[in-house]
């Protein structure tokens, strides 16, 4: 049997590849829908994934009217900014407990600057809208297949 992260990883990138021919979105970063799929059981930590790169985006947008910040610099700075966020977030939350004691934490630690990257390139609305959407097919694939169960 395979391994469900790199199983999820891989039709996200399948998903994120569709989604960018079939409507010219992308789901917030080739491997973020994979990602989230596996954590949509856990909307906590959905949330406050989006919410890191919701703040990623708008700390380097900000720091752009001071610096000129364009290309690879920004790509890095987004990265970087995002992997701060989440760290923090892991170091904050770290003693509060979510539902049935699971720990609440942002989903990995580029995840928020890859989604804050696409926020920058195509739009809020956009972005988010394609990238929840993927992300549920994703998991759908993963039920369907057999890999995750329907309930947690």
């Amino acid at each position: 049997m395979l391994e469900l992260l790199p199983l999820s990883v891989g039709i996200g990138l399948v998903v994120s590849l569709l989604f960018t021919e079939m409507f010219g979105l992308a789901a917030g970063g080739m491997i973020v829908p994979g990602y989230l799929a596996l954590s949509l059981n856990r909307p906590l930590d959905v949330a406050l994934t989006i919410a890191a790169g919701l703040a990623t985006f708008a700390v380097v947008h900000t720091l752009s009217s001071f610096v000129i910040l364009y290309g690879r610099r920004r790509t890095v700075l987004m990265i970087l900014v995002g992997f701060l966020f989440a760290t923090l977030t892991r170091w904050a939350m770290g003693p509060l407990a979510g539902p049935v004691g699971h720990q609440l934490a942002v989903i990995g630690f580029i995840i928020p600057g890859l989604i804050a990257i696409w926020l920058d390139r195509q739009g809020v609305v956009e972005t988010l809208a394609s990238l929840l959407t993927a992300s549920t097919l994703v998991r759908l694939v993963l039920i369907v297949v057999g890999s995750v169960e329907l309930a947690p």
